[in-house]
């Protein structure tokens, strides 16, 4: 079992360094993970417009497996 973690922690470390070489390579890839994407919030009419969809979009799914 030391072993196992001893084999894990020298793993962890070569992953390590293998992402700062990479961030180094691509500067680009750490700000595009680090930013999420925000969404608008929606309002109370757009969302019963989409349920209204979604109800519809689902009602013809039954019934094309119905038939």
């Amino acid at each position: 079992m030391r072993l196992a973690h001893k084999g894990a922690e020298h793993r962890l470390a070569e992953l390590q360094a293998e992402i700062v070489a990479l961030i180094k390579t691509f500067p680009h890839l750490r700000s595009s993970r680090s930013t999420p994407r925000k969404r608008k919030p929606m309002s109370p009419a757009a969302r019963k417009a989409a349920s209204e969809r979604m109800k519809k979009y689902w009602a013809a799914r039954r019934k094309a497996r119905r038939a």
